[in-house]
């Protein structure tokens, strides 16, 4: 699975490529958009901020899949996140948004999961790569 120096590298590439192509390229992956997520560290209280994919919206939230490659850990971001669900959302380079993170439940994981597997097969085998239940984020604007 992934070690955490690999993800962070990963991460500065991407934002790399975003930066020198001036967001022409990165903005979306796989059929995707990105998005940056920035939580607070639950150990810290600094801000963290990650570049994810949302696979598609759900009643106009966008939805995360919190699969880490499907290793058997949760990602970092998804257990700040369960610490402090107040969240900030840059949606392909957009300004900041403040958002509510909440887990699915396991009704809209049942209708959601299948629908972002159908769409991108890669969350299923990361599925299959582990025993735990890949959590789905939805990402609510915070009124």
């Amino acid at each position: 699975m992934p070690h955490d120096l690999m993800l962070k590298a990963m991460n500065g590439v991407h934002r790399l490529v975003l930066q020198v192509t001036g967001g022409r390229v990165g903005y979306e992956a796989m059929g995707m958009p990105v998005l940056e997520l920035t939580t607070v560290g639950r150990r810290s209280g600094q801000p963290r901020s990650v570049m994810l994919t949302s696979p598609l919206t759900h009643d106009g939230h966008l939805v995360v899949v919190a699969s880490r490659g499907g290793d058997d850990t949760h990602p970092a971001w998804f257990v700040n996140l369960r610490a402090e669900p107040d969240v900030e959302v840059s949606l392909q380079g957009g300004p900041k948004e403040p958002m509510t993170a909440r887990v699915a439940t396991a009704r809209e994981r049942a209708i959601l999961w299948p629908e972002i597997t159908e769409r991108h097969p890669n969350y299923a085998g990361y599925q299959k790569r582990t025993e735990r239940e890949i959590p789905l984020v939805l990402l609510e604007p915070r009124t």
